[in-house]
Formats: structure tokens, sequence, C-alpha cells
């Protein structure tokens, strides 16, 4: 229930009338730190008592943002998606040449929905193709550089992969918690890959328990869920190796931190069901891509990098946008576009 006008904390609905934006770009304000939100079962800015649900947006947040001079238009300009016509458009090149260089990862997506063909259509910040016209003038004028070219031949596409890589930074922003961390990695991967990982069966079941919520706005049809939940996990060989290294690493992490709950109450006491003792199911050929194996002693090397901070990799193009640079190994990609898409 949405508090009353000059209470200390506002429900995301009454704080997105507030700040004259659409459902869509409150929470895309939110994702990107636009809007700071506060755990709905912390105290109110008044020292009140906490409330239950989703997060909450302070008052004084609120105020603080409908107090800037470019208010309302600056906040939804900062948060405004667009398709590839008016994304070409704003860039000045045509949509054949700006799918071109979203296809080879230069642009990193936001969001996606399905069209009444049941294409997947990917929407881009506005702002962020702004920057990108501003420092890669080369790639919007002339020919192509012959390594987009070759990549655009042997039919890569990085949309749905960056789309992820953006999501998942996303979610392991938001929380501290490592399991709720690992559980945002193990999203990525099917069941048979995350078995391969994760071979207690007690931990599984609690990264399923903390798997996050799917992005809102997902088809409701069951085609259509088909399509969105195979863009969800990781489909290309080297992207599934990373993710299951990554998780490896996080569970690491999780289990110094406390023991997923068990039976016997390991974990802080917690009594929990038996997990059934049957093997996961197996997912449809299209999400089970052949995994490239790590090369002997990458592990340890990610885990001392880990442990020193030091960074394990780059943007593997520029301009991809924020999010869209997870650090991946090296080698080479071996691409898997999906059908249908736009």
């Amino acid at each position: 229930m949405a508090v009353e006008e000059g209470a200390g904390t506002l429900a995301p609905t009454r704080a997105a009338q507030e700040l004259e934006l659409r459902r869509d770009e409150f929470q895309l304000a939110v994702q990107w730190g636009l809007i700071r939100t506060v755990p709905a079962g912390a105290p109110d800015a008044r020292g009140g008592a906490p409330g239950g649900g989703r997060r909450r947006v302070e008052r004084a947040e609120v105020d603080r943002l409908r107090a800037a001079p470019d208010f309302p238009m600056g906040l939804r300009e900062r948060v405004r998606t667009v398709g590839t016509t008016e994304a070409a458009a704003l860039l000045s090149v045509t949509p054949d040449r700006f799918t071109k260089l979203a296809r080879t990862g230069h642009f990193s997506p936001v969001r996606f929905y399905l069209n009444r063909y049941r294409a997947v259509v990917w929407l881009y910040l506005a702002g962020e193709l702004g920057e990108f016209a501003l420092t890669h003038q080369s790639l919007l004028s002339g020919r192509l550089p012959q390594e987009v070219r070759d990549r655009i031949e042997a039919g890569e596409d990085r949309r749905a992969r960056n789309w992820r890589a953006r999501r998942l930074g996303l979610l392991l922003r938001a929380t501290e918690d490592p399991w709720a961390r690992a559980a945002a990695i193990a999203s990525l991967l099917d069941p048979l890959q995350l078995a391969e990982v994760v071979d207690d069966p007690y931990e599984r079941t609690h990264l399923d328990r903390l798997r996050p919520q799917p992005p809102s706005g997902l088809p409701a049809s069951a085609t259509g869920r088909e399509i969105a939940d195979r863009l969800m996990l990781a489909d290309d060989p080297d992207e599934v190796l990373w993710h299951r290294m990554s998780l490896a690493l996080a569970l690491d992490e999780a289990r110094q931190e406390r023991r997923a709950p068990r039976p016997d109450g390991g974990a802080g006491g917690r009594q929990e069901p038996r997990p059934a003792a049957t093997r996961p199911p197996r997912p449809p050929a299209f999400s089970r891509p052949p995994v490239r194996r790590a090369r002997p002693g990458l592990l340890d090397r990610l885990r001392r990098r880990r442990r020193t901070g030091a960074n394990a990799g780059t943007d593997p193009v520029p301009g991809a946008g924020a999010g869209a640079g997870v650090a991946m190994p090296e080698g080479e990609v071996v691409p898997r576009p999906v059908a249908s898409m736009e």
C-alpha cells in the first residue's frame, strides 16, 4: 500500500507517479542508480516502523529529483529507450548499419520485447548512443572495418549475450550476499550445466530459492515465453564456460560465508526439506551448446586475480555500453545467433 504524501517512504508506483515516469522508465532509473531505493524492511527517514514488500523510495529522494532544473524531461531523457529505426536516426546511419554494429557488440541492449510476429525487438538507451556517436565517428560513416565485416559474414550476433551480461552486472551490484550473487550467475546456466558445477543438491535447492525474478514485461504466451527463456540462458560455448567458472568462484566465497541450509540444521539451525534425489531434466537441445573446457590452471589464476582485486578482462569491443563487457577468457567466439531476431 502506498504511503500518504509527506511520509518517510513511498511505494514504487507512487514514486513513479510523482516523478512523472512510466513503469518501465522507473524500473530502468532504479536499475541504473538514478533513483536510490531502500529495503522495505528498513526504518523510514523519520524512524518509523519498517514496511514490507518491495524496495521503496524515500520522500527526500523524490524531492531531490523533482528539484532538478530539468525535471521531469531530464530524468525521462536519461532512461529513454529506442529501437533499431529510431536508434539509427539518432546516429544518422541506416538501420542496416546500426544492426550490423549491434550484432557485433558495439551497443548493449537494455531490454527486449516480442512483436506480433514473435520477433525479438531490442531496445537501447538513447543517451549511450549519443556518447557512442561522439567517440566512434569512424564506425558511423564510410566502409565498416574488415574485422567487423568478417564477424558479420560469420553470422555473429552478440545482442542477447550483451544483454545477459548487462543484466547480470545489475544483479551482482544489487546485493552483497554471496549466495544471492552465486544464484544470479547460476540463473544463466541450464539445469544440466548447473548440476555439473554444483553437485550438492542442497546447494542447488538454495540457489534456486534465491534465483532472481525474471525481467518484467515478458510475454505471457507459451511460445513467447519459450523464446524469452532461451534468451536468458547462456548459449555461446565461451560464455557458458565463463559463467561456469564464475559460479565456481562465487560458490567458494559463499561457502566460506556460510553453508547452504541442510536438513540437519547445519546452516544457522534452519530445517530445510530434503531435495528430491533426481537428475535435473534435460533442457531442449537449443540451450545445450558444446562447452569448451577450461585451460589448465585458468580457474586457479582467476581465483588469484579475485583475491588481489585484479581485473580479469576488458570490454571485447569498443562502445559496448555499461555492463556489456563481462570479463571473458581469451579465445575465439563461436557465434550462435538466435532465430527470428530483429
